[in-house]
């Protein structure tokens, strides 16, 4: 049944309130509000506002974006992207616009232009077909002892 009295077709907002948690795959047709923590992928063919109380632990996928908060994961997004400027991305960036404030953190490739839809469908394509649909972004830490290797060949002294 549908609430609304006009009969009209307004769009509608999903909401993740703060203070809570919600773990997998939220999909709509619709706009996502997400104020609190996302442990899963948020896909919409609308908007998606992450505010600076929320935390997205995955990917997002939707026609536009504006983030404040914290997102773990790949942002592909099919229009516009707005960052604010409390905004930390720890992934990579697909969008054909961007609008980024001071102060917003991308800690990731960043791919933008006209074509970004057929990027992006490749790299879905891709992505499925190697059996990634949606990964993770986890950095590689150094464990405090241990020295990075920066050379393959051994050590030669000269003398």
């Amino acid at each position: 049944m549908n609430s609304n009295k006009s009969g009209k077709n307004l769009p509608s907002v999903n909401m993740i309130s703060e203070g809570t948690r919600l773990e997998g795959t939220l999909d709509t047709k619709n706009d996502i509000r997400i104020a609190g923590t996302l442990d899963g992928e948020a896909k919409a063919k609308g908007k998606v506002i992450v505010s600076s109380s929320g935390k997205v632990e995955g990917n997002i996928g939707a026609a536009d974006a504006d983030i404040a908060g914290r997102v773990d994961g790949e942002v592909r997004v099919s229009n516009k992207l707005i960052l604010r400027e409390s905004a930390i991305i720890e992934g990579d960036i697909y969008t054909k616009t961007m609008l980024a404030e001071e102060g917003a953190q991308i800690n990731g490739s960043f791919h933008m232009g006209e074509n970004i839809d057929t990027e992006l469908k490749s790299s879905s394509t891709n992505s499925i077909e190697n059996g990634l649909s949606s990964p993770k972004k986890t950095p590689e830490k150094i464990k405090k002892d241990e020295k990075p290797n920066t050379s393959s060949k051994k050590d030669k002294k000269i003398g």
